[in-house]
């Protein structure tokens, strides 16, 4: 069991990482700017990261039990990601405030410039999408990355606990 389990926490660590270097990747290579959802759905990796380092060094029914909280963080990453698709296919509103585009009040241009946002904002319900003949957004290739983790994750933690029964 100790073996099989440490090699799903070294899957689960290392597909953690690849989807939060590729965001990070996309954002600083590609000059794409992040939405404030993007932002929120970056945590949970990095919690699955920290949880599956701590399975990977620990093992056994501990590593076991923090397998399981990294599924449960990947179906919250899920979760954040299916709000974000809703908000990007207008079903609902951003719950987030930061989402929406900045209002500019003033009638001169010192006045309007004055209330600019500090820094650019990307409203979250513009999507971004990687690959032209590719219809799906970050947001949905993300929602569908997380579900496919937190699903093997699953199926992997029910075999392991049936052969441990």
């Amino acid at each position: 069991m100790t073996r099989t389990l440490r090699l799903a926490a070294l899957a689960a660590l290392l597909a953690s990482a690849a989807a939060l270097g590729f965001a990070i990747g996309v954002e600083r290579i590609g000059g794409i700017v992040p939405c404030a959802l993007c932002l929120v759905e970056r945590w949970p990796y990095r919690i699955a990261i920290l949880l599956a380092a701590l399975a990977l060094l620990l093992g056994g029914r501990l590593g076991w039990w923090l397998l399981a909280l990294v599924a449960l963080a990947m179906l919250a990453d899920a979760a954040v990601a299916g709000v974000h698709v809703g908000v990007e296919q207008q079903f609902w509103p951003s719950p987030l405030p930061e989402c929406a585009a900045p209002h500019l009040s003033g009638h001169s241009i010192a006045e309007r410039l004055a209330s600019m946002p500090l820094h650019v904002a990307k409203p979250c319900d513009d999507p971004t999408y990687l690959l032209p003949f590719l219809p799906l957004s970050m947001a949905a290739m993300n929602l569908i990355y997380a579900l496919a983790i937190a699903l093997g994750l699953a199926i992997f933690l029910w075999r392991e606990r049936r052969i441990a029964a």
